[in-house]
């Protein structure tokens, strides 16, 4: 049994609340580790750690502390076997996918490291004469990261690099469902020579940690990966100091498949973004639009791909395509939205309830629904789990309509060999991000970002750079 602390000011400690979080294996339902349960006065005394190192950190070159995250991308390297292993045990992620996660971490520091001497201020030009007005970008302060359980460690990446880069502190808390991770990379931080109090990872519920966190006039910006509902708390949390929020936060995305589509190819990718981690991300597929001209085509082709989707042990060698939901919560959820459906009318065409032969995790089969339509909650509501409806339409226009037809907005496809259709798709879907004839899946150099309730804000690139930046702008008479 692993036991962890928090840590604080370069220091591991005991937690105030002397409260644990039992951390579980989804596929063996063991309690695995110990987590701190945090509470309001370890919420504050992160905070005043990360207050106080922020200036002096601040005030070393750039250069300087990007050298530290090329140090953290090494320990991650140096110690990938072990990081992935944790993170399949934690979360049941399959470990071939555990595994590029935690190498796409280490990429991801190192790209932000790279960006040390590229980020830049601007010379304005003055309506006056002997007059410069100059623009700098500088650090916010004190940033407050709150992690999903989704991705805990390349999310935590998405936080953490950034945020030091720029000369911010950060106080971080993963997910109470998958904290061990991030504890493993704390104890790497530790030996690293950081300066105590730039990075602190604490642990326990967002409705009290969290929610001392967010509340702080200590915090400079709350960066939150979570749901709609957590976001909506972060704002209302975070509205009395007017604090920055950059937020990304659930995903309904749509995949038109269009009647001049290479078929194989939509199946491929829309299967294939539909059962990542168990269909448990949140740029996954989560509802198709086909024409009709080619759907029965389609729907065969789908099907017998739906059917051939394996799942069993995290750790099996070779992997499943994916194992169980994260905690029984989530898995009723599932269940609960899939018998909705059936009662609304849709058809299961695969799957749709749990494996009999598993007899420990959170398993649900990987299921395919037909003769589904708009007006469906299965169709409006975020699925999060390996099931895929799928909706007839009469042409792209339809489709087009149906898809923008969501509160959500994050992530969007596009199948078609058409150029006109591609351009419309990406001129006329209302998503922060649309792929065309390939899978959903994020570059680190793109900018991942939603419209809509998906949230606020966004991570990754030049731009995901900037959240973590303010102006300030020197108006110079001479």
């Amino acid at each position: 049994m692993k036991t962890y602390q928090q840590y604080i000011d370069g220091k591991f400690c005991e937690s105030h609340s002397k409260d644990i979080i039992e951390v579980e294996n989804p596929y063996t339902g063991e309690i695995i580790a110990h987590a701190p349960n945090g509470d309001v006065e370890d919420a504050e005394k992160a905070l005043e750690a990360a207050e106080k190192a922020q200036p002096s950190w601040a005030a070393l070159p750039v250069a300087e502390r990007a050298g530290y995250l090329k140090k953290m991308a090494q320990a991650i390297r140096d110690n990938r076997k072990m990081l992935a292993d944790t993170l399949t045990e934690e979360q049941a992620k399959v470990s071939g996918l555990a595994q590029v996660e935690i190498d796409v971490t280490a990429e991801y520091f190192d790209y932000y490291a790279g960006w040390a001497r590229k980020y830049e201020g601007e010379v304005i030009q003055s309506d006056r004469p002997k007059e410069n007005i100059l623009l700098y970008r500088q650090p916010i302060g004190v940033i407050v990261g709150i992690c999903p359980w989704n991705f805990p460690f390349f999310v935590m990446a998405r936080k953490v690099a950034p945020s030091l880069l720029t000369g911010s502190s950060i106080v971080l808390k993963p997910s109470s469902d998958t904290p061990n991770t991030t504890f493993e990379f704390a104890k790497l931080v530790d030996q690293l020579g950081l300066p105590g109090g730039v990075a602190n990872f604490v642990s326990g519920r967002g409705s009290t940690l969290g929610s001392a966190l967010v509340k702080s006039p200590k915090t400079g910006m709350v960066t939150l990966t979570g749901s709609v509902e957590a976001g909506q708390r972060i704002i209302a949390d975070s509205a009395p100091n007017i604090t920055k929020t950059s937020l990304e936060l659930g995903g309904k995305a749509p995949c038109i498949v269009c009647k001049d589509a290479d078929l194989d190819l939509a199946v491929k990718a829309i299967v294939a973004s539909r059962v990542i981690f168990s269909g448990q991300v949140c740029n996954c597929a989560e509802r198709v639009y086909v024409e009709s001209a080619v759907a029965d085509e389609f729907m065969a082709k789908l099907t017998k791909a739906m059917s051939e989707v394996t799942y069993g042990d995290p750790f099996k060698d070779p992997n499943p395509d994916m194992s169980t939901q994260v905690n029984k919560g989530q898995l009723e959820k599932i269940e609960a939205m899939v018998a909705k459906a059936k009662t609304e009318g849709a058809e299961v065409l695969v799957g749709g309830e749990r494996p009999a032969e598993m007899k420990t995790g959170y398993f649900y089969k990987p299921t395919l629904l037909g003769n589904c339509s708009q007006d469906m909650e299965i169709i409006r509501k975020e699925i999060f789990g390996p099931v895929l409806p799928v909706v007839t339409v009469s042409d792209f226009d339809e489709a087009l309509a149906l898809s923008n037809d969501c509160e959500y907005g994050l992530t969007s496809s596009v199948f078609t060999t058409s150029i006109e259709k591609m351009m419309r798709a990406i001129n006329e879907l209302k998503f922060g991000e649309t792929y065309v004839n390939r899978e959903h899946f994020e570059a680190m150099q793109g900018f991942h970002a939603g419209w809509r309730k998906s949230g606020i804000g966004g991570a990754d690139g030049k731009h995901g750079l900037y959240e973590y930046l303010q102006t300030h702008v020197a108006y110079i008479q001479y």
